[in-house]
C-alpha cells in the first residue's frame, strides 16, 4: 500500500456525467471550489457513464486515464465532484496511488480554511470528524482483518478501534461545548426578542455579494471577495432604517448546489439565525446566466433547515455587470417583492431601503405620550426599547414624549409596564407612517 502524503496541491479534477447535458456553469462551480481549496489543476477528466461503478466510481478504464494523468502531470491528489462512498474512495486511492477526495470532502476543506470564530472553528471540525468516521479504515489498511496463527492472536484491530474511540470521544466534546455556545447565542436572541428588534437575514448563493451587501447597508469591514465561501462565520450589526424601527442584520453563510447533509447538521445552530428572522433578503447574483436554477438551490436548502415559510425579499445584485436598471418591484396587491441594484455601486440602494421599511413597519407605530412624574420606570423602559424619538419636559412636570416603536412593544409596555389609555396623547392605535 503507499505511503499516504501530508500535503499536495496538484490535483487531477473529475467530473462525470451520468444523466442529462453536461451544464457549463456546474463544470465551472467545480473548478471554482477546488481553487478556492488551494488546488493547482494538472488535468481535468471527464465522461459519461450510465450509472456509478459501485467499486472505482469511475469504472476501471477511466480511472487509468486518471492515474495517467496524475501520473504525467506529478499530481498528488484526485478530486472528484461527487460523493464517493468509503469504500469507492478507498479502492480509488489504491488504484490510483495517491489521494483521493470527494465534493463533500472539497467543501469541507474550504470551510475549514474560511472558519475563523471558535464556533465557526467547532462546526466545521464537528462536520469533518463525522465525514471521517466512516473513512478511518483508509489509514490503516495493514490492520484491515485479524490475523491468526501462532503468535498472531490477540487484540485484533486495536488500533482501529482506538482511533475510532478517540474520534467518537471528541465528537462529543465538540457537541457539548457547541451547546454551550447555542445557549450563549439563546440569550442574545432572547434579549433581542424582549427588546422587539426583528431580525433580517440575509441569505443566498455562495459568492453572491451578501458579505458586500452587508457592509454597504452596516458600514461594516467584513471580510469580502470574489471567490466561493469568502467568509463563513455570521455576524450581526444594527441597521436603522427610515420611518420603521431599528432591525438587527444577520450575515450567514452562502449555500451551494449539494451541500453536504452533515454540513448543514453542524451549521444548523448557527443558521437558526435564519429560521428566526422575521424577513429574509435572498441575495441574487443578477449576472448569473443560470439564476433561476440558483433561486431554486437556495430555497431548497432554506426548506431543508425549516425557513421556507419565513417572508422574503428578493435582491438581485451586480446588475453592474448587465444592462439591467436600478428598479424596486412590487406584486399584484402593492407589496414590495424584488429589488435591482448593485452593492458595489451603491445604485438602487434607496430602493431596497424603501422595501425594507415598507416590509417591516406594518408592525409599526407613532405617536404622543404624555406621561406624569410618576411614570418615570416606563421613560425609562421607553429608552432601553429605542422607541422614543424625541422628547420635551413640560412645566406641569411631565414628559411629552415621541414614540415610534412596533405593535409588539406597545402591547409589552401596556400589559407589563402599565401604559395607560389617557396618556396616549395621539397616534399609538395603528400603523401612521
Amino acid at each position: 500500500m503507499f505511503e499516504r502524503p501530508h500535503g499536495g496541491e496538484r490535483a487531477v479534477l473529475v467530473r462525470l456525467l451520468f444523466d442529462g447535458a453536461e451544464d457549463p456553469q456546474e463544470s465551472a462551480e467545480f473548478q471554482q471550489l477546488a481553487a478556492a481549496a488551494g488546488a493547482e489543476r494538472v488535468a481535468f477528466i471527464t465522461g459519461r457513464r450510465s450509472a456509478p461503478d459501485s467499486r472505482l466510481f469511475a469504472g476501471s478504464g477511466k480511472a487509468a486515464e486518471i492515474s495517467d494523468a496524475a501520473q504525467q502531470g506529478d499530481a498528488k491528489l484526485v478530486i472528484f465532484d461527487h460523493a464517493l462512498s468509503p469504500s469507492q474512495e478507498r479502492n480509488l486511492e489504491a488504484f490510483l496511488q495517491c489521494r483521493v477526495i470527494d465534493r463533500t470532502g472539497l467543501i469541507l476543506d474550504i470551510f475549514a480554511q474560511r472558519a475563523r470564530s471558535f464556533e465557526g472553528k467547532l462546526q466545521v471540525e464537528l462536520a469533518q470528524l463525522r465525514h471521517l468516521s466512516t473513512r478511518l479504515v483508509r489509514g490503516w489498511t495493514h490492520l484491515e482483518r485479524q490475523r491468526g496463527g501462532i503468535g498472531l492472536r490477540g487484540p485484533g484491530e486495536t488500533q482501529l478501534e482506538t482511533d475510532r474511540r478517540l474520534l467518537a470521544d471528541r465528537i462529543r466534546q465538540i457537541r457539548l461545548r457547541l451547546d454551550r455556545v447555542e445557549k450563549q447565542r439563546e440569550q442574545g436572541r432572547r434579549a433581542r426578542r424582549k427588546a422587539n428588534l426583528p431580525t433580517v437575514s440575509v441569505v443566498g448563493y455562495t459568492n453572491a455579494g451578501k458579505s458586500t451587501l452587508f457592509n454597504t447597508l452596516t458600514q461594516s469591514a467584513v471580510y469580502a471577495a470574489d471567490q466561493l465561501f469568502a467568509t463563513l462565520d455570521p455576524t450581526l450589526r444594527r441597521l436603522d432604517l427610515p420611518g420603521a424601527e431599528p432591525v438587527i442584520l444577520a450575515d450567514t453563510v452562502g449555500f451551494i448546489s449539494r451541500l453536504p447533509h452533515e454540513l448543514v447538521a453542524a451549521f444548523r445552530a448557527t443558521l437558526r439565525e435564519t429560521c428566526e428572522a422575521r424577513l429574509l433578503l435572498h441575495v441574487i447574483d443578477a449576472s448569473h446566466p443560470d439564476r433561476n436554477a440558483v433561486i431554486d438551490e437556495v430555497e431548497a436548502v432554506l426548506a431543508e433547515i425549516g425557513a421556507v415559510e419565513i417572508p422574503c425579499l428578493q435582491v438581485f445584485n451586480k446588475i453592474d455587470l448587465t444592462d439591467d436598471p436600478p428598479r424596486l418591484e412590487r406584486d399584484s396587491e402593492g407589496q414590495a417583492r424584488a429589488v435591482w441594484l448593485s452593492a458595489a455601486t451603491g445604485a438602487g440602494l434607496d430602493g431596497l431601503m424603501t422595501a425594507l421599511t415598507e416590509r417591516l413597519r406594518g408592525e409599526a407605530v407613532h405617536g404622543w405620550l404624555c406621561l406624569p412624574a410618576a411614570a418615570a420606570r416606563l421613560r425609562s423602559r421607553l429608552f432601553s426599547l429605542g422607541a422614543v424619538v424625541a422628547e420635551q419636559h413640560e412645566p406641569s412636570g411631565e414628559w411629552l414624549i415621541e414614540v415610534r416603536t412596533s405593535l409588539g412593544n406597545l402591547d409589552l409596555l401596556r400589559r407589563k409596564e402599565g401604559l395607560r389609555e389617557e396618556w396616549v396623547r395621539s397616534g399609538l392605535q395603528s400603523p401612521a407612517l
